[in-house]
């Protein structure tokens, strides 16, 4: 039996909580000051609900910039909007942790970067495992790294924790493939990455491995984009470690506090209802301020009663559009090579992947889409995707500048509206 003090395998306590019924739910936080950042952890501990904790890194480390990041320290830490594992001795980052993470709470580092190696080696000298983001999650959207470096720089850096497997605790990567922009995106192409990128994890090695999915503007089109994704896993991770994570509305979010709630909470019945088995909350300050601590903990409890509440799902449509959209991706990619990196890169180059109103300078930039009256994420322009004939297509001029502010904005109205209502 493990002590409990004794670090606990990210993958194994979400699949111990699934097996008691219940929903992991996790913050974003993350200080540059390691008393705060302790504080955090241990309040996300002390929170009554399945929690894993969560550090996340400052932007200077990110980028790599980790002069930078040690000069922000000796300044005091106020320039820093995360915490700085990097330029933090390991000595310091072992104090942040020491008696707080243990075999009931695991700690996941988030980032952002897509040239991890220096922050994988540091989370690794410290006795951390659990980490997350992916080749062209962590690059198209963030800034003008070529993709094919980020394929490089991440091929890289999975082996160098998948060189820890194994051991205890074993090392798991998230996918961050399922929350490409945040939204806009229709919800066949963030299933696809985030399973090609969960292939690409597996087939460097990582044996444990999340996939992971962001809520867009439909509950309806969620639960079938995530029981998509369960099932796509269960096709091609064979042998492997996976769960599914949840992403709470990553664009405008609602300005009321109910408003905002009523979102989280709708996220968190998705979980339930389609078999996510970890759920990424955002809280009532969101559309204002980097929230408080206190707000995180109200935020992670809030979503677990709304879980403890909803019944469970009975399946859906297995073969849904969504699912039929997304297996079509991943097999146009994989026809391109058997290695899924350079698969990945020849995809993009040939427009076979193409994210939505993107402006890197690797996507094509051809497709559009538009949410429809229903509320669905639909394509108004599918540029050179391979999508099957079930997929469906409107006039690409329904999107207008027009239509698109309407849809950037299409969460927070609904949801404040039915407060203010």
């Amino acid at each position: 039996m493990n002590s409990p003090s004794a670090p606990v395998s990210f993958g194994a306590f979400v699949s111990a909580s699934r097996d008691r019924g219940r929903l992991v739910v996790q913050p974003r936080m993350g200080f540059g000051d390691p008393e705060r950042m302790r504080t955090g952890l241990a309040a996300t501990r002390a929170a009554r609900a399945a929690t894993v904790g969560t550090i996340t890194l400052d932007s200077y480390t990110r980028v790599g910039d980790h002069a930078a990041a040690r000069r922000a320290i000796a300044a005091g830490g106020a320039a820093l909007n995360g915490y700085p594992i990097v330029a933090r001795p390991a000595r310091e980052t072992l104090d942040v942790l020491a008696g707080v993470r243990g075999h009931r709470f695991p700690v996941q580092v988030r980032h952002g970067s897509a040239g991890p190696q220096d922050i994988f080696r540091a989370l690794l000298e410290v006795g951390l495992t659990a980490t997350e983001g992916g080749p062209v999650s962590y690059c198209l959207p963030y800034g003008r790294t070529p993709l094919s470096v980020s394929v490089a720089n991440w091929r890289e850096s999975t082996e160098i924790l998948a060189a820890h497997s194994g051991t205890e605790p074993e090392p798991h990567l998230e996918t961050f493939g399922g929350c490409m922009l945040g939204q806009l995106c229709p919800p066949g192409m963030l299933v696809a990455i985030s399973l090609l990128e969960g292939l690409f994890f597996v087939r460097h090695g990582v044996r444990s491995v999340s996939l992971s999915y962001a809520q867009q503007t439909s509950p309806e089109q969620d639960r079938e984009a995530v029981r998509a994704l369960r099932r796509l896993a269960g096709e091609f991770l064979a042998g492997a470690d996976w769960h599914v994570v949840l992403y709470t509305y990553m664009g405008l979010y609602p300005r009321t506090p109910e408003g905002a709630r009523s979102v989280l909470r709708q996220a968190a019945r998705t979980c339930v209802s389609a078999g996510a088995e970890r759920l990424i909350v955002k809280t009532e300050a969101e559309a204002h301020r980097i929230p408080t601590i206190g707000e995180n903990v109200r935020a992670l409890e809030t979503a677990a009663r709304a879980a403890e509440a909803e019944p469970p799902g009975t399946g859906g449509d297995p073969d849904s559009e969504t699912y039929a959209e997304a297996r079509a991706l991943v097999e146009g990619v994989l026809e391109h090579s058997d290695d899924v990196g350079d698969a990945l890169l020849r995809a993009f180059a040939h427009g076979h992947l193409d994210i939505p109103f993107c402006l890197h300078p690797d996507n094509a930039g051809r497709v559009r889409s538009y949410i429809d009256d229903a509320g669905y994420l639909r394509w108004a322009d599918t540029g050179a995707l391979p999508l099957p004939p079930v997929a469906r297509r409107a006039d690409p001029g329904a999107v207008t500048s027009a239509n698109l502010l309407s849809t950037l904005s299409y969460m927070e109205r609904r949801h404040d509206s039915r407060v203010r209502g």
